[in-house]
């Protein structure tokens, strides 16, 4: 019963932890837009350039003419995990990060002073780790990748001189890749489980943006949740004879796999007071439900369906940031700040496959005027993710693992264009 227990929750981790190393929990801010020499401070109101489409679709009512942007964002991963306790040996796993390029379109149409149409495209959750096939926690995790993009169409309309809103779709895509080691039964090399699958969904994003004054801007803006379901027949290789008969007694050869999973849902509130003709101030308060992503359903369906329910406690997260923009001559803009999001997690339910901890971030940014059309920026953004501590006591064929990350950082280098037609 203990060896059919822990088979269970061994192919129940692996695709109840669809989690990563990337932004607030696995939220990716970083888009290569210009807001990222602010660390994303002022985002939901700073309305400015094509990007608003993205990020509150409200802001585009406020841009003078049709306006297209392309930014590009490489992000390089440095995940290195330290271990002080590992009953099944192996080593620590090496540089489990890599590097990660991004792409990014928006474009803003002005159908009049009141009404605009928008569209952006590219990715604000994923993941990706390699930890290899022998390294410590190679029961727990050995690889996992969730790479999302999405296609955002919205459109604004303008109240009054005070009031717009804005309304979006979103067509998510995911591409979910996953892999774990199994141990056999018989002395010998282990078994590995994995499963590779996509999946399209749709959900929908709303904004606000209030200007009471001429230089104060406030926005709040909603994303809803989206519900990810990935369908696959769970592949194993070098399983061994005693693990295949369980695996036959218990019906799960040939088995199609259900993976539900729920990007969370997230508000944020920006505010943007222009202090002098040179000096801006830009803030932000958000929140995720990561308590709902925590949430996963598993089901194995083959004669019959089996399902697994899984919560692994996970805590909602909280982002702050706070920064600044200098126009110090007049075809220059420098751009500075700093973000803070909570942990969605604590020691005892975080795992290799998700080392989230809190992240602080330190960004900034230069944006220059070409002319009256168009503008070229970069920025770069410093992102800590925290040692991510973890304390894994688990059925005596997956081990124990307790340690920390030496190393675990995300670089963040973008380059972005701004036209006006």
């Amino acid at each position: 019963m203990k060896i059919m227990g822990w088979l269970w929750v061994s192919i129940g981790l692996l695709f109840l932890s669809a989690q990563a190393a990337f932004g607030g929990g696995v939220w990716l801010y970083e888009a290569g837009t210009p807001d990222m020499g602010t660390a994303q401070a002022g985002r939901a109101a700073l309305a400015n350039d094509a990007s608003t489409a993205s990020f509150n679709p409200a802001g585009m009512s406020r841009l003078d003419r049709s306006q297209l942007m392309l930014a590009l964002v490489g992000l390089e991963v440095k995940a290195k995990f330290s271990s002080y306790e590992s009953s099944k040996g192996g080593g620590d796993g090496g540089d489990a990060g890599g590097f990660v390029p991004i792409f990014g379109f928006h474009y803003v149409h002005k159908l009049n002073d009141d009404v605009s149409l928008g569209i952006s495209t590219g990715s604000y959750f994923g993941l990706g780790l390699d930890y290899g096939a022998n390294w410590a926690g190679r029961y727990f995790i050995q690889e996992a990748e969730l790479i999302t993009y999405s296609v955002n169409p919205g459109i604004s309309y303008r109240i009054s001189d005070m009031l717009s809103v804005g309304f979006g779709v979103s067509l998510v895509y995911g591409e979910l890749d996953q892999k774990v080691a199994l141990a056999n039964l018989e002395p010998g090399a282990d078994g590995q489980l994995s499963i590779e699958e996509d999946d399209t969904e749709f959900g929908f994003n709303l904004g606000v943006l209030v200007e009471p004054m001429e230089r104060l801007r406030l926005g709040l803006t909603y994303r809803s949740e989206v519900e990810m379901e990935f369908k696959d027949s769970a592949s194993l290789t070098n399983v061994g004879p005693g693990l295949q008969a369980l695996l036959n007694s218990l019906g799960l050869t040939g088995s199609t796999v259900d993976l539900g999973l729920n990007i969370p849902q997230a508000i944020m509130a920006s505010g943007v007071f222009e202090l002098t003709d040179q000096w801006s101030i830009l803030a932000n308060v958000g929140w995720q439900d990561w308590s709902a992503f925590g949430q996963q359903t598993l089901t194995f369906r083959s004669n019959t369906a089996t399902s697994l329910t899984q919560d692994h406690d996970y805590d909602d997260t909280w982002h702050f940031a706070l920064g600044a923009q200098y126009r110090f001559d007049d075809p220059w803009l420098w751009s500075f700040g700093m973000a803070y999001d909570t942990s969605p997690m604590d020691r005892s339910t975080r795992t290799p496959d998700a080392p989230l901890d809190r992240q602080v971030r330190i960004g900034t940014g230069i944006q220059y005027d070409i002319n009256a059309d168009m503008t070229v920026g970069a920025a770069y953004e410093f992102i800590d993710a925290g040692a991510a501590n973890m304390d894994l006591e688990s059925e005596p064929l997956r081990g124990t693992l307790r340690g920390d990350y030496s190393t675990n950082e995300i670089h963040a280098f973008a380059v972005n264009f701004n036209y006006k037609f």
